[in-house]
């Protein structure tokens, strides 16, 4: 992920103020329980003070000062964990809220960056914080099967709306869950106000919080990167250019809205062929059946996504006209 100086120090004030936020919080336990438990307090500092004068010992060459610090500091613990259990807490108390687990908030896991400074700077360089708001409303808490009816069929699958979104929903928990250990593109199709950008969101959502990175485009977004990165010689573009390829998913939302032409297909294909390659995952949404995809994308980039794709079709009324008229009538709008 190629970042400025001044964008490398934004993220590492960010941080930074996250380890700041920790330390705080663990001495505000730490004081609250001290002051209710004063034995508590005592026992912390002759743990403390207990290993220091041992430690001394073992350097001046005390043979029996590490057996002595065990028998003492296993005292010592036992009671104080009667303590915590008094005061109804564990050691687990004391444990910085980590944003990350993983890097500790730290950002880096030994000399790598971990997964959530991937996402600090993808977030940054192409200020996506509007989707994370999107993402506090459309999610799977706030999901809903209300306005999928069970006497809309599908004449081609047979199967009415609402089991068909069921599935849909089943298939995107799938995807999530085996998403760090299989290789996996979806693509979503159906006609307009099927819910479709909703369950990108929500899948984006989920492994957000996973702790994976995600980029997310419109079609129309992702080819304007595109095609800066072949008509710019910009570097700053080109290491745009570079993290489509690089996140750990990347969302194409609607497909077939942009203007699609020759440099648009040709593009799509090089993108969709290289995640393939790199085996990152992809997920495409569009209102496009797979026959009108085959015609507008060329065979070559069907073909690619037909075979390499997991399908979820999602099919019913337009849910925003519905919920138009649900708010119109005076009625509850529901997720989705």
């Amino acid at each position: 992920m190629p970042l400025s100086n001044a964008q490398y120090d934004e993220i590492q004030r960010q941080y930074d103020a996250r380890q700041l936020y920790n330390q705080h919080v663990v001495q505000e336990r730490k004081t609250h329980l001290y002051r209710i438990y004063p034995r508590l307090k005592e026992l912390d500092e002759r743990i403390a003070a207990t290993s220091v004068y041992r430690a001394k010992e073992m350097l001046n060459g005390n043979d029996m000062a590490l057996s002595r610090l065990k028998q003492e500091l296993d005292y010592y613990r036992a009671e104080r964990k009667a303590v915590l259990a008094v005061a109804g807490v564990d050691e687990a108390y004391f444990d910085p809220p980590y944003a990350c687990p993983y890097c500790k908030d730290t950002g880096y896991i030994g000399s790598e960056k971990c997964r959530c400074f991937q996402q600090a700077a993808i977030d940054l360089v192409y200020t996506q914080s509007n989707l994370k708001h999107i993402l506090e409303e459309e999610n799977f808490q706030t999901f809903s099967y209300s306005y999928f009816s069970e006497n809309k069929i599908n004449p081609k699958t047979g199967m009415n709306s609402l089991d068909t979104a069921r599935e849909a929903v089943y298939k995107a928990f799938d995807f999530i869950k085996s998403f760090d250990q299989e290789f996996q593109n979806l693509l979503l199709y159906g006609e307009a106000g099927t819910g479709k950008t909703f369950l990108c969101n929500c899948i984006a959502k989920q492994l957000l919080d996973d702790g994976f990175s995600v980029i997310y485009f419109t079609a129309f977004q992702l080819f304007e990167i595109l095609e800066k990165q072949k008509f710019q010689n910009d570097s700053e573009v080109s290491g745009h250019f570079q993290n489509i390829f690089d996140c750990d998913l990347l969302i194409i939302d609607d497909l077939g809205a942009e203007l699609s032409n020759t440099f648009t297909v040709s593009h799509l294909f090089l993108c969709l062929n290289e995640r393939l390659l790199r085996k990152k995952s992809t997920l495409i949404s569009t209102n496009f059946d797979l026959n009108l995809l085959s015609k507008t994308y060329t065979e070559r980039i069907s073909s690619r996504v037909l075979s390499n794709y997991n399908i979820i079709e999602l099919f019913g009324d337009d849910i925003r006209i519905q919920k138009k008229k649900t708010n119109n009538d005076g009625g509850t709008n529901y997720a989705l």
